[in-house]
C-alpha cells in the first residue's frame, strides 16, 4: 500500500497555490459599469497650481455586487476626450462580512482628473453613504496614502483636507511627513457629503430639459443670424445703389464742368 505524501511535502505546493491566489485579481475587479449618471462640474476661479477650472460634464459608472462573505462597490468617472491610465478616477469599497470591515481602494491609490474640482471628495462621500447604509457597525481597514502627491505640498494639504472632511485620521509615520496613512475607527464615523457647490448629479430629465433648452437657444440664435445676415445683404445692396448713385452724380458733375470750361474758353 502507498503511503500518504508527508505534510512536509505538501507544504511549498500549498503555500505557492495560496501565493498565486492572493495574487490573482478578484473576479470582480474587471465588473464593467451597470449604471450611469452625469456629474456637472461647476466652473470654478483659475487656480495658481491647476490652471483654469470651466465647466465641465462627465460621466459617473456604478456596479456593485453582493454575497454572503462580501459585497463591493466600484465608482469610475469618465471624462469626455480624456483617455486616463485604468486606475484613475476610480473608487472601490469592499465589505468584509466575515470579519465585519470595510476597506477603501484601489490598492494602488486613489487619484482623480481633473483636480482640484471636488470630484475626488464626491466620490469618497458616494462610496461612505453606501457603506453607512448597509454596514454602519463595521469597523475600517486603514491603509498607506499614495506619496506621489508629497513632491507638491499644495496639492498634498487638499488631499488631507479631503480625506478627513469625510472624517477619516490622518499619520504620518516620518518627521519629513512623506508616509501617510489614514484611519477611521467605523464605518458609522465617516461623513457621506461633499462640495455639492461644486459637482453636481445631473438626473435624466434634468440633462434631457437642458439638451432641450440648449436646442431651442440654438434655434433662436440661428433665427438672430438669419435676420442679421439678411440685414446684412439688405445694407449691401442698399451700399451698391448708393454707390452707383455717386457714380452716376460724379459722372454727371464732371460732364457738367468740363461743359462749363468749353463753353467759357468759347
Amino acid at each position: 500500500m502507498s503511503e500518504n505524501p508527508a505534510p512536509e511535502a505538501q507544504a511549498p505546493e500549498d503555500a505557492a497555490a495560496a501565493s498565486e491566489a492572493a495574487a490573482a485579481p478578484h473576479p470582480w475587479s474587471e465588473l464593467p459599469a451597470e449604471q450611469f449618471s452625469l456629474l456637472r462640474l461647476a466652473p470654478l476661479p483659475v487656480d495658481r497650481e491647476t490652471g483654469p477650472r470651466p465647466m465641465r460634464f462627465v460621466q459617473l459608472g456604478r456596479v456593485e455586487r453582493h454575497t454572503r462573505s462580501l459585497s463591493m462597490l466600484r465608482l469610475t468617472v469618465q471624462v469626455p476626450g480624456q483617455r486616463l491610465h485604468r486606475q484613475s478616477n476610480l473608487l472601490e469599497v469592499w465589505a468584509d462580512h466575515q470579519n465585519k470591515e470595510v476597506r477603501f481602494g484601489p490598492d494602488k491609490g486613489f487619484s482623480v482628473e481633473p483636480a482640484n474640482r471636488g470630484l475626488g471628495r464626491f466620490l469618497m462621500a458616494q462610496g461612505i453613504a453606501w457603506a453607512r447604509k448597509q454596514f454602519a457597525h463595521y469597523t475600517v481597514e486603514g491603509g498607506a496614502l499614495p506619496t506621489k502627491d508629497n513632491f507638491n505640498d499644495a496639492a498634498r494639504a487638499r488631499r488631507d483636507h479631503a480625506v478627513k472632511a469625510q472624517g477619516f485620521t490622518i499619520e504620518y509615520s516620518d518627521p519629513l511627513q512623506l508616509k501617510p496613512f489614514y484611519s477611521a475607527p467605523r464605518v458609522s464615523s465617516l461623513h457621506g457629503d461633499w462640495q455639492a457647490e461644486k459637482v453636481q448629479i445631473i438626473e435624466l430629465l434634468d440633462a434631457a430639459a437642458m439638451l432641450q433648452l440648449a436646442d431651442q437657444n440654438l434655434q433662436e440664435q440661428d433665427a438672430k443670424l438669419r435676420k442679421l445676415g439678411d440685414r446684412v445683404e439688405r445694407l449691401k445692396r442698399e451700399d451698391s445703389g448708393l454707390r452707383f448713385t455717386i457714380t452716376c452724380l460724379v459722372a454727371f458733375s464732371l460732364f457738367q464742368a468740363g461743359l462749363l470750361i468749353w463753353i467759357a474758353t468759347r
